[in-house]
């Protein structure tokens, strides 16, 4: 599959190259500074060298989280055990509230079952998902992760 048409991915890299370049901008404003004479320009200067390095390592950590999702969803479907999210929909498409609550708690209830098992933290994180739950959806994700680079 070409890479237009993965539009995710293709907006990810695209995000990441503006961050590379304004991360490079900003390294170069604090080696600036850094040789100015002044204390308190070098104190910025250091400060600002904190920055990009904080980026460039969220950077690799959301990457390697996206690898690993891939890898993942790709085992899985070659085992045959994606997530799949029957249930009613409303008119936009989307499970309805009682859809999303089912999904979750099986998802759930196979964590409770395998705590150890990544494939089970991943179909929890996709009930999240269901569920609106973004934030805990990510948490999920990231264990299951976890799980499974341990493996």
């Amino acid at each position: 599959m070409s890479v237009m048409r993965r539009p995710a991915l293709l907006a990810a890299t695209a995000i990441t190259g503006l961050l590379g370049i304004y991360m490079a901008l900003v390294l170069g404003r604090a080696f600036v500074l850094l040789r100015d004479d002044a204390l308190t320009a070098k104190a910025l200067g250091a400060a600002l060298l904190v920055m990009p390095i904080v980026g460039a390592w969220y950077l690799w950590h959301e990457w390697s989280l996206g690898f690993a999702a891939q890898r993942m969803g790709s085992q899985l479907e070659q085992e045959g055990r994606l997530p799949v999210h029957d249930g009613a929909r409303g008119a936009g498409g989307a499970l309805t509230e009682e859809a999303a609550r089912d999904v979750y708690e099986l998802a759930r209830r196979g964590v409770d079952e395998q705590p150890d098992d990544w494939r089970a933290w991943f179909h929890l994180a996709y009930g999240y998902e269901a569920m609106k739950d973004k934030s805990q959806a990510r948490k999920a994700m990231r264990y299951a992760a976890d799980l499974y680079r341990r493996r």
